[in-house]
């Protein structure tokens, strides 16, 4: 029987303000433990919420990034449960006013197709605490400083059809919620994480098939693997006669495996009702034109202009967009060097991969925009070869100064003085006067390989400062004169 896979994505975003969505207590990553907890993040009785209204700015502005329905009145409510590290016995968040509606969001695919998801809803809470399992002796310790910190939960429709798929999804909402700036988007730190509601049906079928819920996964390529296994399970499952049951599920990626972590709830469970203490949200037109008027370029807004005015391809335009951070420093480089493509060639080669080696994120880069165009630019003016260009690369990463700098003080000035290369390229004929005669004597097919010789033994002679394309062009001459 063939299946098809559905699943619908739930990401939590820490929201990047200031204070907490209730109350005045900082969000500040790291702390000491229950230092960033306040009366009101604690529940104690007397203390009353207030809304933070950077925490609504930020959602709107997710909400008309992906073209959603803002809802005019939003209310808040009480989503009751007991856990540890929920003070209150119930969680501020939102049921049936949602402030975001119906939006979508396109991915790219890595074939370079693009689908569209479906957004269901956004809608603001607060977070929970956290328990501690290491140092207390079998027992367990509650850090409450997470406690009331400003989530937008978003939540896809089920119109994702594979694991691969899942993460270009989670990946495109990452990058737009680091280009709003509303999230900073750290995944190791808890900034993002995803629900992966996972379900099979046998291709063709109309109707869902029961779905298992895999809670906080916190990294794009732990999304992928606990998908896969997830599928893979539901799947054996009903070919040996057994069923799927609906459940929240964990995904441990040392053993790769999910496992049963408890029977999942419905929302009767959680006895939604209104927050007595927090006023329903109106929310203006006004207070709504000036959110849009604030939204930056957005990914595929970017993506696009990439390619129509640089000349792009998709798939280097997608690569370059995808990260405020990588856009930004592809943009100064071009602007130093005047030349988009040889700038997106060294932005995505050896900048990104020097950045891969030494585990840096490219605002950490070594090697600055301005230098890398400047580097360039010695290449377009001859000055240097693009082999050369790569010592000149390293060099500049090391901190030994600017290309034209590294270039004077190393020696590294390209041979273009015609006469030299030709009397260069003599001694290199000369030394090799019986290939030179074979050349001759050979056909087209085996030219090719022995020119191939000769432009490496002039280079070689060189040390790689003859200008490639001269070299070419007289040697050509020389050898079929």
């Amino acid at each position: 029987m063939q299946w098809e896979t559905v699943i619908g994505l739930e990401i939590h975003a820490q929201l990047s303000t200031q204070s907490k969505i209730f109350s005045g207590s900082a969000t500040t990553f790291g702390a000491e433990p229950n230092t960033q907890a306040s009366l009101v993040d604690l529940g104690m009785p007397g203390t009353l919420p207030v809304l933070n209204a950077e925490a609504v700015r930020m959602a709107c502005k997710f909400g008309l990034a992906i073209d959603a329905e803002i809802a005019e009145k939003n209310v808040f409510a009480r989503k009751n449960y007991f856990y540890p590290d929920l003070p209150k016995g119930y969680q501020t968040s939102q049921m049936d006013h949602p402030i975001v509606g119906k939006g979508h969001l396109d991915i790219t695919l890595e074939d370079g197709s693009t689908r569209r998801i479906g957004i269901t809803r956004a809608h603001l809470e607060e977070d929970a605490g956290k328990s501690l399992h290491e140092d207390f002796h079998g027992m367990s310790g509650i850090d409450l400083n997470r406690a009331g910190t400003p989530l937008l939960e978003i939540v896809s429709e089920p119109d994702i059809r594979s694991a691969k798929e899942a993460v270009a999804y989670v990946k495109a909402i990452h990058a737009l919620v680091r280009y709003l700036g509303i999230c900073d988007g750290n995944m190791a730190e808890g900034s993002l994480r995803c629900d992966c509601n996972v379900s099979v049906r046998p291709k063709g079928q109309a109707e869902f098939g029961t779905r298992a819920e895999i809670k906080n996964v916190n990294s794009f390529r732990f999304i992928e693997k606990a998908i896969n296994h997830e599928v893979q399970r539901q799947i054996e499952l009903i070919e040996d006669g057994g069923k799927v049951v609906q459940e929240t599920r964990l995904y441990d990626p040392n053993k790769d495996e999910t496992r049963s972590m408890r029977s999942k709830e419905e929302a009767n469970d959680y006895r939604y009702f209104p927050c007595p203490d927090l006023l329903p949200v109106v929310i203006e037109q006004s207070f709504l034109d000036e959110v849009r008027a604030s939204l930056p370029e957005l990914p595929g807004q970017k993506r696009e202009r990439f390619e129509r005015e640089f000349g792009l391809s998709t798939y280097d335009a997608s690569v370059l967009s995808a990260s405020r951070e990588m856009a930004d420093y592809f943009e100064q480089v071009n602007a130093t060097c005047g030349d988009a493509k040889l700038a997106a060639n060294w932005v995505m080669g050896e900048l990104s991969s020097l950045l891969n080696k030494e585990g840096l994120d490219i605002e950490q880069s070594p090697v600055t925009a301005e230098q890398l165009g400047g580097m360039i630019l010695r290449i377009k003016d001859d000055t240097i070869s693009g082999k050369i260009a790569k010592m000149v690369f390293e060099a500049m990463a090391a901190g030994e100064g600017s290309a034209d700098e590294i270039i004077e003080k190393k020696g590294l000035k390209q041979v273009t003085d015609s006469g030299a290369i030709e009397a260069m390229l003599d001694e290199v004929l000369a030394a090799n006067a019986e290939l030179v005669e074979q050349y001759r004597a050979s056909d087209e097919a085996k030219r090719g390989k022995m020119f191939g010789f000769f432009v490496g033994q002039a280079m070689k002679a060189s040390k790689g400062k003859a200008n490639p394309g001269q070299v070419n062009q007289l040697l050509k001459k020389k050898l079929e004169g």
